[in-house]
């Protein structure tokens, strides 16, 4: 009997979130490719377009379901669309009312089954199930179509165990599980092979990567110092840090091995001990401020990242004042903010004392103001250094420039470091000299390395002598 043959479509995705969602739709994007699907960049050529949805807060969900409402209005109106497939976060935890609200929706694709996307392309999808959580892992058996340049992230484990009142990922990424060393080194050895110069390790806990697997309180710092071991790519990093679960070792590796980057990204929510009660995390504010200390004296090239949430229920005047003490004197380098929006299904949806959204916004603006002084001294401190930079390509605003990052720019988060003098290749490192600072953005001019190729350096005889980093 004669198998059927299936037309190739031309497919293309949207990715919304996180990094770890990214990961999700580049194996999606590996698996059509191998199957010989067409994959696209505009939208207006795709027959078939797949949504990967963020389910993790308001605006996040917002976002996805604008992203939803688009395309099958696209489809609606005949403009090129046949198919609109929505995958990840959502489809797991609210996929029957998409279903239900959004009948125009072609079909769903799980978290568990992104390496089923072609048969799901080809058959319009599945129903939405009921919510549940995830528990597949995928590995570096799965294909992968990157959609970053210079770099890329490996997702070393799934799920979360921590109670945090405010976050429902457990209830539809399932409980934590990490991936094997052996898997790692092998995806990385794979995307050290096509050219990638940063590699970052991401997970909902990473520093609690390897517990699950008997790899003890040491599991990251045995994981970094296998992949330093069996590759040459020149930037290590990992995000995100968990305060209670942030290894010592790897501080001191840090601050001895110049691949694994000097750089923290560590949410910490709050300050306040009332508010951490609420929210269940460890942790205390003069424990926060010791470990960043630590932090400083182990690796002194360290630049710390961190996250806040304001409008906690129950957050009072005295507490918000707590937090924005505990900023000014912490100065952080990069630091971000959201104001809490309730989950279902969450404990924190079910606490009583609700800050005013209109309260709670003014919260949120004020700590980014407090925020703004200290990160234009931090940046105003790199002035005259040189600096090895991963240059991204041409800026997005003006063919006039380039875009990079130091090793203390986290991809996509924390600002660009814009080359006004020389060239350098997308993709490739450089020495950049700091020129100018502002509070989001730096300004350089490359210095090397000479002789490499597509490599231009600035003319130096414009420039005054800079210290040498």
């Amino acid at each position: 009997m004669a198998r059927a043959v299936h037309a190739k479509e031309s497919i293309g995705m949207i990715s919304l979130g996180c990094p770890k969602n990214r990961v999700d739709s580049e194996i999606m994007l590996g698996e059509l490719g191998q199957q010989g699907h067409n994959i696209v960049q505009d939208l207006d050529e795709a027959q078939t377009v797949i949504i990967n949805t963020c389910g993790f807060i308001d605006e996040a969900k917002e976002e996805s379901i604008e992203a939803i409402l688009e395309q099958t209005g696209r489809k609606a109106r005949g403009e090129g669309v046949g198919k609109v497939l929505v995958a990840g976060c959502m489809v797991n935890r609210f996929g029957e009312e998409l279903q239900q609200e959004i009948p125009e929706i072609d079909g769903f694709i799980s978290l568990d089954q992104l390496r089923d996307v072609g048969r799901l392309v080809q058959l319009g999808g599945d129903a939405a199930t009921a919510p549940s959580p995830a528990h597949v892992v995928f590995d570096h058996t799965a294909p992968r179509l990157l959609t970053t340049r210079g770099f890329a992230y490996l997702k070393v484990a799934e799920g979360c165990n921590n109670p945090c009142t405010f976050c429902a990922i457990p209830k539809w990424r399932g409980r934590f599980r990490s991936r094997t060393i052996d898997s790692l080194v092998q995806e990385a050895q794979q995307l050290a092979s096509r050219g990638i110069q940063e590699l970052c390790l991401v997970a909902q806990d990473t520093t609690r990567y390897g517990e699950d697997i008997e790899l003890g309180k040491h599991g990251l710092v045995r994981l970094v110092e296998a992949l330093l071991a069996s590759t040459d790519i020149p930037w290590i990093r990992f995000l995100y840090a968990y305060p209670t679960t942030l290894d010592e070792d790897l501080l001191r590796l840090m601050g001895t091995e110049e691949r694994f980057t000097s750089y923290i990204d560590m949410p910490l929510q709050h300050s306040h001990p009332d508010i951490l009660k609420a929210m269940r995390r460890g942790g205390r504010a003069e424990r926060y401020l010791r470990l960043l200390d630590k932090a400083r004296e182990l690796a002194p090239d360290i630049f710390l990242r961190t996250t806040f949430i304001v409008g906690f229920p129950g957050e009072k005047e005295e507490h918000f004042r707590h937090l924005v003490d505990f900023v000014e004197t912490a100065r952080f380098d990069h630091l971000g903010a959201f104001v809490y929006s309730p989950e279902d299904g969450t404990p924190g949806a079910e606490l009583a004392q609700r800050v005013p959204a209109g309260k709670a916004q003014r919260r949120y603006e004020h700590l980014l103001e407090v925020q703004q002084p200290i990160a234009l001294e931090r940046r105003q401190a790199l002035l005259g250094r040189r600096m090895k930079v991963l240059v991204e390509g041409v800026c997005e605003e003006t063919e006039h420039l380039l875009q990079g990052r130091h090793h203390g720019m986290a991809p996509d988060i924390d600002g660009r470091l814009l080359i006004n003098d020389g060239q350098a290749p997308a993709g490739s490192m450089a020495e950049v000299e700091i020129t100018d600072a502002y509070a989001d953005d730096l300004v350089g001019r490359i210095v090397g390395p000479e002789g490499q190729p597509g490599i231009v350096v600035a003319d130096s005889s414009l420039y005054e002598p800079a210290m040498v980093d």
